[in-house]
């Protein structure tokens, strides 16, 4: 295929539109000049400028040049540049479409579009490679008018519909205003938001109908859109609502940003608002906020969180990175400023940004981060510890160099044939032979899991390979305080999602803790290092499946390492509740974030009583398997707790209702946290942002008060436990049959 020209130049033409004729066209002729005196003729081709219907042609057209030949200007054309209907295939019909998609005939839907736009791809290519490229073409955009330009010889100046004949055919009837704002009722909005009614409205107070409207209204989830009547009833009240601080996410919703006077008002009411909470900054932070002073006062909001805090949203701030309108804007340089001080986040930063440089759209933006961090932490003076920044920044990079080794090792590993023992003691070989050097790093490597912990090397005889399709890595470092810590490297695998689900386990046993709940969860930690490739803690457990096979039972197990005559099933009452509570907590968590494929290969015990989930591949309600129960909870999890009608598995469904509804009262937070991930790559997430968010709101039951929702989820659970066990309904045989 030859070199793509795009010219871009804009051609005007003296004839004017009244002046064509219904047989008007356009005859281009294409020149070669680049040899100098010498002109040679490249092709010509033809259009006409009204189509069938007599509309004037419109957007980008794409003509077929006949090569060595001038446009012919005569009726029929010997050069026409539409492709013959003969032989017109899945390409043309195709471009047909793009160009209905572009001159917006045709509904957008981002996440379907950015699919069908790359499937596009790859069909074109297809028929380029099958066809080949025997023709040359010109492309052509005629530009946009706001209504169709109808040829008309004589008579009204309008369309003409179709006669409606017998036959079940559509009849369209072009209508200029569909969509457009009513004039009328426009004028009557800006009258009841002009600055002039600004001292009227200074001193309304809502009567009660309206001020339970807008209580009703605060209460919205914050992926609700407002209606008109609600956006106009919210700026009627702005004065009055300035002192409740949840009204001012609803309130900037409710403003009209086009209007320059009405968006310069919000923005002084904005500063004058009462301190709203960092959960509410989250919300600000959305695709929804595009006004600069808007995100810029998220940020300030933002910088009242401590650095724990911080942690726990950093992963979606920087994929909030996104929505900002410069690459150096005021959330970067924050994110940047606050991690200088804190090798943590510093750690985590540089992670987060540096996966994202394969973004098609934001890549640049990524790196600008990225850049931004260096020089900032190039700048810092020794600390107490002595290092400057130059040592740190180079501790961050070694982290890299690390996971580049760990990749060549894999790929070493995985040429090996033969069975996993002959690839560990390849691995072993490679450790201590030609990558001796990883044994003992030359300088302490902070650790990309916990970048507070310095590793300084690898021990050959206690790592392994993962009996796994993909041959993960099970690593054992040294580490600088004398002890040991154990990792997972896995390559081949996006483990993005894991990284989010994971992030969101941590996050929401922070909040269970705050009120005073603990459930023993097990948030290890997970980081993705590349959009294939990452780490995750190693935590010493066995899979449900493999405690089956060996002891029969989840009791027989823990008798093993918690032994207790007097105690309940003869292990500890300690270890027994240590279970209840975990599977309580991992019970809410998956059915909150609607995790699916859940099997007992994926739910791993520890020795202490504590379960707990691994491998997240489906979330927000997808599942591989038909039929997923509602509640995660297999057989021999209740069997555990001596079965369905036992006192310790009706303590299981009390700590299930109370971490259900301590986890609603923070549904705004979480609902924002998965906002702004919206623009992320994550597969469950990308495909349908809008629905995955929806389906997430749906799990909290908002409509419902913390009663009711205690008898909802324990109907909930009942129904799934039901299930497992011998009443052979039809929906309770297919419930049964997925955890098989």
């Amino acid at each position: 295929m030859g070199p793509m020209y795009c010219w871009n130049e804009p051609i005007t033409l003296s004839t004017k539109y009244r002046d064509l004729t219904a047989h008007s066209q356009l005859a281009l002729t294409v020149w070669d000049v680049s040899c100098g005196k010498d002109e040679r003729l490249v092709g010509g081709t033809t259009i006409l400028l009204f189509n069938s219907k007599m509309q004037l042609k419109t957007g980008k057209q794409k003509l077929r040049l006949w090569p060595g030949k001038e446009a012919d200007g005569s009726l029929p054309t010997s050069t026409p540049g539409k492709v013959p209907k003969n032989e017109r295939g899945e390409l043309e019909r195709l471009e047909k479409l793009i160009n209905k998609y572009e001159r917006e005939q045709i509904q957008r839907v981002d996440w379907l579009d950015r699919l069908t736009f790359k499937a596009l791809e790859k069909i074109k290519e297809q028929e380029n490679f099958r066809n080949g490229n025997s023709y040359l073409y010109l492309v052509v955009d005629f530009g946009r008018l706001e209504h169709r330009v109808v040829f008309q010889d004589s008579g009204a100046n309008f369309l003409l519909p179709a006669p409606i004949t017998s036959t079940n055919e559509l009849v369209i009837v072009w209508d200029p205003e569909v969509g457009k704002i009513n004039p009328s009722e426009h004028k009557q909005l800006k009258l009841a938001r002009s600055l002039t009614r600004g001292i009227i409205d200074r001193d309304l107070k809502p009567s009660n109908a309206e001020r339970k409207s807008i209580q009703r209204i605060l209460k919205y989830p914050p992926t609700r859109t407002l209606s008109g009547d609600e956006k106009q009833l919210l700026w009627k009240f702005r004065f009055s609502l300035m002192s409740e601080k949840r009204a001012l996410t609803k309130f900037l919703r409710s403003v009209e940003w086009s209007d320059v006077q009405e968006a310069k008002q919000a923005l002084e009411l904005m500063g004058r608002w009462e301190m709203i909470d960092v959960c509410d900054a989250l919300e600000l932070l959305s695709p929804v906020f595009e006004s600069e002073e808007v995100r810029a006062y998220a940020v300030c909001i933002l910088e009242r969180a401590d650095d724990d805090e911080l942690q726990c949203y950093l992963l979606q701030l920087v994929q909030a990175l996104r929505f900002e309108r410069s690459d150096k804007s005021r959330l970067s340089q924050f994110l940047v400023q606050r991690s200088s001080h804190n090798i943590e986040l510093a750690s985590f930063l540089r992670w987060y940004v540096s996966v994202e440089f394969h973004d098609p759209v934001h890549a640049k933006r990524f790196y600008s981060t990225h850049e931004i961090l260096e020089e900032s932490m190039m700048k810092l003076t020794p600390g107490v510890d002595g290092e400057d920044g130059y040592k740190l920044w180079q501790s961050l990079v070694r982290q890299t160099e690390l996971t580049a080794q760990l990749c060549s090792i894999m790929r070493d590993v995985g040429n090996v044939r033969g069975n996993t023992q002959k690839k560990i003691e390849k691995l072993r070989q490679l450790l201590s032979g030609l990558l001796s050097e990883l044994t003992y790093f030359e300088e302490p490597i902070r650790s990309p899991l916990a970048p507070n912990i310095l590793i300084t090397g690898i021990v050959p005889s206690e790592s392994s390979i993962f009996k796994s399709a993909l041959h993960p890595l099970r690593l054992t470092f040294r580490t600088a305080s004398g002890g040991t810590c154990k990792m997972i490297f896995k390559k081949g695998d996006d483990i993005r999602q894991d990284q989010l689900v994971v992030q969101m386990v941590s996050l929401m046993d922070r909040l269970l803790k705050l009120e005073n709940l603990d459930l023993h969860l097990t948030p290890y930690n997970v980081l993705a290092t590349g959009q294939d490739e990452g780490l995750l803690e190693f935590i010493p457990s066995r899979s449900l499946a493999q405690i089956l096979s060996e002891h029969r039972s989840i009791i027989s197990y823990l008798q093993k390492f918690h032994p207790d005559e007097h105690g309940p099933f003869g292990i500890t009452a300690t270890c027994l509740e240590t279970f209840i509570k975990s599977c309580a907590g991992y019970s809410v968590i998956t059915y909150i974030l609607g995790i699916g494929d859940r099997h007992l290969d994926n739910l791993l015990l520890r020795d202490d009583g504590r379960l707990f989930h691994v491998d997240f591949g489906y979330i927000l309600g997808r599942d591989p398997k038909p039929f997923p129960p509602p509640m995660k909870l297999c057989k021999e999890m209740v069997e555990a707790m001596g079965g369905a009608e036992s006192q310790y598995y009706t303590r299981f469904k009390s700590y299930c209702c109370e971490a259900y509804n301590i986890l609603r009262k923070s549904s705004n937070l979480i609902l924002n946290l998965f906002h702004l991930m919206a623009g992320s790559n994550i597969p469950d997430i990308a495909s349908d942002p809008e629905k995955g968010i929806l389906k997430l709101q749906e799990k909290f039951r908002l409509d419902l008060d913390d009663e009711a929702c205690v008898h909802f989820f324990q109907d909930l659970i009942n129904e799934s436990v039901s299930a497992l066990f011998p009443q052979m309904v039809e929906t309770i045989h297919r419930w049964a049959q997925y955890w098989r």
